[in-house]
């Protein structure tokens, strides 16, 4: 495929379209690779696969693939899913949770992303949703992005206190998170404080890809 050999050399752009929430999505050919971009990020596959795929890898892909359900918080185009399922062979149920519908669509298109048969997708508000599941999981990937910006609920005490609560015993959280400046660096800090040491074990992988910071959570046998 020419536009694959040419994207080597500089990104090919294959759609493009304006979302209401998510504003700009684009679907390129970069270095060899299919991807998801934002108007000033790489959204899912490229980059951000293998930032992810870091943190799947510190939990365990044979800890990973003896679990039952992984519950998925911000799905672009699903590239941690597919990590998840064509990486790891994980089995089990995974629900993934995305607010865009317009996003899952090019998921769906491009990513195929509708073909994974233990995949339950939900369009909703990741917040909300934290909110009113009565599920609880043994995975918790967290990977929610406005563009290069965070929403702060994530880091509110109320939404880490509802994720543990949602966390199965000897489960983990696995959060990708962007640093850009001091302020965010020490808002990770006491991110990784708020969890109870008595109950949670909490560690940090830093600066993967230049920004971002992967946190891990383990929640410990009561």
């Amino acid at each position: 495929m020419i536009r694959r050999l040419l994207s080597y050399l500089i990104p090919i752009n294959v759609y493009q379209k304006n979302s209401a929430i998510s504003q700009s999505i684009e679907v390129n050919w970069n270095n060899g690779e299919l991807v998801l971009d934002s108007k000033n990020t790489n959204y899912s596959y490229g980059s951000l696969q293998r930032i992810l795929r870091i943190g799947l890898k510190k939990i365990g892909f044979e800890s990973i693939r003896s679990m039952e359900s992984i519950l998925v918080l911000g799905v672009g185009g699903g590239s941690v899913i597919k990590t998840l399922v064509d990486d790891v062979k994980f089995k089990g149920k995974i629900t993934g949770i995305e607010i865009d519908q317009d996003v899952i669509q090019i998921a769906n298109e491009y990513f195929q992303l509708d073909k994974i048969s233990n995949l339950a997708i939900v369009i909703d508000d990741a917040f909300e949703f934290v909110l009113k599941t009565k599920e609880t999981y043994d995975l918790i990937i967290i990977d929610v992005f406005e563009d290069t910006k965070m929403p702060n609920f994530l880091y509110e005490k109320f939404f880490i206190n509802r994720i543990g609560e949602l966390l199965n015993d000897n489960g983990f959280i696995l959060f990708n998170t962007m640093l850009l400046d001091e302020k965010q660096n020490l808002r990770n800090l006491q991110y990784l404080q708020d969890f109870n040491s008595e109950i949670y074990t909490t560690y940090a992988i830093p600066r993967v890809e230049r920004h971002n910071e992967l946190i891990i959570v383990q929640k410990n046998i009561k």
